[in-house]
């Protein structure tokens, strides 16, 4: 049986595309696909992903799916409103937030030193911004240190404590303070 090898994702951004996501299925696939491959990583317990919240956010045009080729390779989604629950005084103030979440990246490309997350995640604060957000909020799992590791990279910062339990499901609160012309380069909140 031949091996399948995923081209360099350096060698050529020919293959890649960004588009607004329209097939719910697809996109719910490759959640639960990137939810499956974390929690084993991880030996955390995958989210529980209802495919009418997926349906719902395909629908109103808030999933961003990064292809390779015909392939979905990585997506997230960008909400006004929030798609987590946590009290809004833990972050600081934001006139206009916007939320991150539901972040995926296909599981043959999470393997080391693909720039999939990477490319989705600023693809998330382009977009932010280019929608006139002040703050792009999400939540995350910390166990899942890659993950948080990019988002700290990012300028992501954490607010409000831990939740959860350690070995179940652990959710941090992170924020990103986003340029705007009335903040000016160096504003954070």
């Amino acid at each position: 049986m031949a091996e399948t090898r995923l081209p360099a994702e350096g060698a050529t951004t020919a293959g890649w595309r960004w588009e607004v996501s329209r097939d719910p299925h697809e996109a719910h696939a490759l959640l639960c696909a990137c939810d499956a491959h974390q929690a084993a990583a991880s030996g955390t317990p995958a989210p529980r992903r209802r495919p009418e919240t997926t349906e719902a956010r395909v629908r109103s045009g808030s999933v961003r799916l990064l292809r390779h080729g015909a392939h979905a390779a990585g997506m997230f989604t960008l909400t006004w409103d929030r798609p987590f629950t946590v009290a809004e005084g833990v972050y600081p103030h934001a006139d206009r937030p916007i939320h991150l979440s539901r972040l995926a990246v296909a599981p043959e490309w999470l393997a080391e030193g693909s720039l999939v997350g990477l490319r989705c995640v600023r693809h998330a604060i382009e977009e932010a911004a280019r929608a006139g957000a002040d703050a792009l909020r999400s939540e995350a799992n910390p166990e899942l240190r890659e993950t948080r590791s990019l988002l700290d990279i990012l300028g992501f910062r954490q607010y409000g404590p831990t939740l959860g339990e350690a070995g179940g499901s652990r959710r941090v609160h992170l924020q990103k303070t986003l340029r705007t012309a009335a903040s000016g380069p160096d504003r954070e909140g």
